[in-house]
């Protein structure tokens, strides 16, 4: 193409462009005929490699088959493996002793945590003998009307009282702005007839005394506190009626 070129720069302009269009036509079919050629050559080839039968297409759809010896070869054919396997069963000894050394590691995870529960539910329960102070029983039908009883429960005096019918109206009738504790007197007893009260005075802690007072309660002596026959302070220093 160089040498073309070169040699059209000397020509006039006309013979230049004839002849440059002569070389591009020379050049384009060159290269059709070289495209035609390889074709061709491919094609050949093919059909030299792959008949242009259906031989080829039968011959890769059926698998070989290979004969018996080789199989023999390549591995068992018989029952070998059920013959010759180890059954875990053939060993009962070791199987009875896995199961034994189980059996006793779980009995001492089950009697540790029964020992922990039993432990813990002995601390949460009260001792037996905080049970026994817990219930007191006291004979009261022998008791007279107007009078009071002195016990002990859980190591504390308490006042039983056993108050006339006209006790009771007296202090039903009694108004709640009339009280320094205001509490009726049908919250403070379960049967009318039975007043059971702390004997220790809300104040300081004393014990008061039963049948005393200006209200013919309890009276307690060391600060001058009066309770009626319903417990609750009607007067004197203590804040509180008798629990």
């Amino acid at each position: 193409m160089n040498a073309f070129r070169l040699a059209a720069t000397k020509c006039t302009p006309r013979a230049g462009a004839l002849l440059a269009s002569s070389t591009r036509r020379s050049v384009a079919t060159t290269s059709q005929l070289m495209k035609s050629a390889s074709s061709t050559y491919q094609s050949a080839a093919v059909e030299k490699i792959l008949p242009s039968d259906d031989s080829y297409v039968r011959k890769a759809a059926e698998p070989e088959l290979l004969p018996e010896e080789k199989l023999h070869e390549l591995g068992s054919m018989d029952h070998g493996y059920e013959t010759d396997r180890v059954d875990k069963v053939a060993e009962p000894d070791r199987r009875a002793f896995t199961y034994l050394m189980l059996s006793s590691v779980r009995f001492l995870y089950a009697s540790s945590a029964r020992a922990i529960v039993i432990k813990l539910l002995g601390n949460i329960s009260p001792a037996a003998d905080v049970l026994a102070m817990a219930f007191s029983e006291f004979e009261l039908q022998d008791m007279e009307y107007g009078k009071s009883l002195t016990v002990t429960w859980r190591g504390k005096p308490m006042f039983i009282r056993r108050r006339t019918q006209a006790e009771i109206d007296v202090e039903r009738a009694v108004p709640m702005d009339a009280l320094r504790d205001p509490e009726s007197d049908e919250d403070r007893v379960i049967k009318p007839e039975f007043i059971v009260v702390l004997a220790i005075c809300p104040h300081l802690g004393c014990v008061p005394l039963a049948d005393a007072g200006n209200y013919g309660g309890f009276f307690c002596p060391c600060h001058g506190s009066h309770y009626d026959t319903s417990g609750r302070i009607r007067q004197g220093p203590a804040p509180l009626n008798l629990e």
